[in-house]
């Protein structure tokens, strides 16, 4: 049945009955309808847009999650999103207004932090001199390398409507409901071949695995051994 003819509320309360039921199409189009005004309460509360962008995924998870309790009545979908999404970016602000703030090593120390001391001037300037990771040992690098040869490959095997979800994700960061709008595809579509592509990576990963892992003792095959036995003795009384 078409869904253009219907009430804007009654086409809301008609596909949140499609969510509950499992439908990936129904909460794009939900996606698409309101994310703009969830984002709008969203970034007027948490001041942020980086949050705001997180609250409003936070938000539609909650509607997948929880559709069947929904309740038209009570009022329309978009003020209960926006309810769903201010408590969400409180949460958040009051998050970051409970972490203590940083402080110099020399109050530890001292009653007045050194102007001198370099830890003091870092933590005050804030900025970031450089950093870097641990070194990995020499077979971490090879099985790094290798898992990574395994990937690319994978990846070529990929049919280009499975790889590009994936790219867009791994690689430039994107949600899915950023890949489905930058796309044009529902959801749905994102999320099915992005499970599929990730199945067949995860597989090709799996394979490479069990062609490195040692067998078992149990499962290697042994020599047949030879028993020895004495020689038979005659007997001293009659058998």
């Amino acid at each position: 049945m078409p869904r253009s003819g219907l009430p804007l509320l009654g086409l809301d309360d008609e596909l949140v009955r499609d969510v509950a039921q499992g439908s990936d199409a129904a909460l794009a189009e939900l996606y698409d309808r309101h994310a703009a005004s969830v984002y709008r309460v969203a970034v007027s509360v948490a001041r942020d847009r980086s949050v705001a962008e997180e609250v409003v995924q936070e938000t539609f998870l909650a509607l997948w999650n929880r559709a069947d309790i929904y309740d038209a009545g009570r009022g329309s979908l978009v003020s209960w999103l926006s309810t769903i999404a201010r408590n969400r970016a409180l949460d958040r602000v009051r998050a970051v207004a409970r972490r203590p703030p940083a402080a110099p090593l020399s109050r530890l120390s001292a009653d007045q932090p050194d102007p001198a001391a370099t830890i003091d001037w870092l933590v005050a300037s804030g900025h970031l001199l450089g950093g870097g990771a641990p070194d990995l040992e020499p077979e971490d690098v090879v099985a790094a390398r290798e898992a990574n040869s395994v990937l690319a490959n994978a990846l070529t095997g990929l049919t280009a409507v499975e790889r590009l979800p994936i790219v867009l994700a791994y690689r430039d960061g994107l949600t899915q409901f950023e890949i489905a709008a930058r796309l044009g595809w529902p959801l749905g579509t994102v999320k099915t071949r992005s499970r599929r592509a990730l199945r067949r990576l995860r597989d090709a990963l799996t394979e490479m695995v069990d062609e490195e892992t040692p067998r078992s003792p149990a499962d290697v095959p042994r020599e047949p051994m030879l028993v020895r036995t004495a020689a038979p003795q005659p007997c001293a009384l009659p058998c």
